[in-house]
């Protein structure tokens, strides 16, 4: 008797303790606000450094990692009394955008929102988006000053209702405050630190809660994914791909290991020539080495992809060796497995599964006669 009531109370024991663990597996990760009632939370495959909460009546909260809230309020609404102060309200219609962050201007064209920006960091001449250029050369988007030195005066004039800036703003808070102080939100966007390529191209769903084209981004971002899910099943070539530029200076540019590029030359079935570089250093996503110990480490790439973003994009093998002659032994060198990026290659956000495309077809293609992808072009 005393072994059954002993069992009996070890099993009412073992029941009362899962009850909490399995409450906690149900517990919701939404923020609970006042006045709002959850509806559900945006599906969200690869990024992970922000996260969209819907609320009924067609709220939205945007969570970005390190950032803060943004509580998107809809037209004609208001957003709730005693509402976290901590927590920026964003009101709709979003008209009058001051974009700063060039990667966003690919996804706001992409979803048809180009009319909402009216000012931009980036002049006509730095844009390589044909229609972000256009817009700047018409006058239907003016230049308002780079993040370090916005005109405030133009800004508060156009009646700028979003600031949208990139992480380059930490390094000049005091303009972060000032636009804050005249009542302008400022959304600091992160889609640089996302660990997969794809989460990059995924904050196509942020920008499409502030232009209500939710449906648009989903079809969009899901046309990407597939081309990366056909090359997943492929199996990796083996061929080691060195990708890099030489600066004015002579020294060699490369991605660290844990970079987004090494990370697309990687799904595409290839292997990054440096497995472990910077890994550990600091955020940022390059480094540059003499030239002699990227040779010692990359003459034997099988393939050479050069970044023309910054210094101009390169036309023949000749044009590359008058950078330096010591290319001149490299294997893809000899081989003829030099490629070139495009120079809008870094403002296209949207297409980054298109460009994991072009580098698996690089890597496997047997056409010799193959000069030219979406974002690469091969050098004679």
């Amino acid at each position: 008797m005393k072994k059954i009531m002993t069992c009996l109370l070890m099993s009412f024991f073992l029941l009362v303790c899962a009850c909490p663990v399995q409450a906690e597996e149900k517990e919701n990760t939404y923020t609970e606000i006042e006045g709002l009632t959850f509806d559900h939370s945006m599906e969200l495959t690869y990024a992970e450094q922000f996260s969209v909460d819907y609320y009924k009546d067609g709220y939205a909260l945007i969570t970005i990692a390190e950032e803060g809230q943004f509580l998107v309020v809809p037209e004609g609404k208001e957003a709730p009394e005693g509402l976290d102060k901590n927590i920026t309200v964003i009101q709709k219609p979003v008209e009058n955008i001051y974009l700063v962050a060039t990667s966003a201007m690919n996804l706001f064209c992409a979803l048809d929102g180009l009319d909402h920006i009216s000012l931009s960091g980036t002049d006509a001449d730095g844009w390589y988006i044909e229609d972000a250029r256009k817009a700047l050369e018409d006058g239907r988007i003016s230049f308002a000053g780079k993040y370090s030195a916005p005109d405030y005066e133009l800004i508060l004039d156009k009646q700028c209702g979003l600031a949208v800036e990139s992480t380059m703003i930490y390094h000049m808070p005091e303009v972060k405050e000032k636009l804050e102080q005249f009542g302008i939100p400022v959304l600091v966007e992160h889609s640089s630190y996302e660990s997969h390529p794809l989460g990059r191209t995924e904050w196509l769903k942020l920008y499409a809660v502030l232009l209500d084209k939710e449906e648009e981004a989903e079809k969009l971002f899901q046309e990407q994914a597939e081309k990366l899910e056909k090359i997943e099943d492929s199996r990796n070539t083996g061929k080691k791909v060195a990708f890099f530029y030489i600066n004015s200076v002579g020294s060699v540019n490369v991605r660290k290991s844990n970079d987004y590029v090494a990370k697309m030359i990687d799904l595409a079935g290839g292997e990054y020539i440096f497995q472990d570089l910077g890994k550990d250093d600091n955020a940022l996503s390059t480094m540059n080495m003499q030239m002699e110990e990227f040779y010692a480490s990359a003459k034997d790439a099988d393939y050479i992809i050069y970044n023309s973003t910054i210094d101009g994009e390169l036309t023949d093998i000749s044009q590359l060796l008058s950078k330096s002659s010591l290319l001149g032994d490299f294997k893809a060198v000899k081989e003829g497995n030099v490629w070139c990026t495009e120079q809008n290659l870094f403002q296209e956000t949207l297409e980054l599964g298109t460009m994991i495309e072009d580098i698996h077809t690089m890597l496997i293609s047997e056409d010799k006669e193959l000069d030219s992808l979406t974002f690469m072009h091969k050098l004679k």
